[in-house]
């Protein structure tokens, strides 16, 4: 998303000390009826999870990784609807939190704030919106897509390849760590 360059600059440089992901979205409407995604290996709430953690381990100065997650999975699916995890990253103090939450109709967010010793950013909107201090950097950016088809064909073109395994590790490492909690049936 247009945003993630941006921010990635301006974090560049500053002391983090807060990291807060909310990605909350409504598994209805980007997922109707396909039962896959609460298979084994089909993801759950980490298949738009893993978009906040791409974003993450692209502007981060460091490597996060999980210490705790609380993975909440409805009596009648495999994989979780729902998320809470806490990072760490070596030699860094600060805190790093998500929330991921399927359940989130009517209200869907796909938020990332960062709090520096030099100011604040939120990347709203998944990347399409990045405010610093408060004031409008960028707003509603819709270059995603255009942006990512425009990169795949270079890398085509250059007959090479980009593979950034980051957010899976995080995923994995949820995965494994994390306290499996149970919900009610969701359908």
């Amino acid at each position: 998303a247009p945003g993630v360059s941006r921010a990635r600059d301006w974090v560049a440089g500053r002391t983090l000390t807060d990291v807060s992901i909310v990605w909350r979205e409504d598994v209805r409407r980007w997922h109707p009826g396909q039962d896959w995604i609460w298979q084994p290996g089909g993801f759950g709430v980490f298949d738009p999870g893993i978009n906040a953690l791409s974003i993450i381990t692209e502007i981060l100065p460091f490597s996060p990784f999980v210490t705790a997650a609380r993975l909440t999975t409805p009596a009648n699916r495999v994989m979780p609807i729902a998320a809470e995890i806490e990072f760490a990253a070596r030699g860094w103090n600060g805190t790093m939190t998500a929330s991921f939450d399927w359940r989130a109709a009517p209200h869907e967010c796909w938020r990332i704030a960062v709090e520096t010793d030099g100011g604040a950013l939120l990347l709203d909107d998944a990347g399409r919106t990045l405010r610093i201090d408060d004031a409008a950097v960028l707003a509603h950016g819709n270059d995603e897509y255009p942006q990512l088809y425009r990169e795949f064909a270079a890398l085509i073109r250059s007959g090479t390849s980009k593979l950034d395994i980051a957010p899976l590790r995080l995923v994995a490492e949820a995965f494994s760590l994390g306290e499996q909690v149970a919900a009610p049936d969701f359908d």
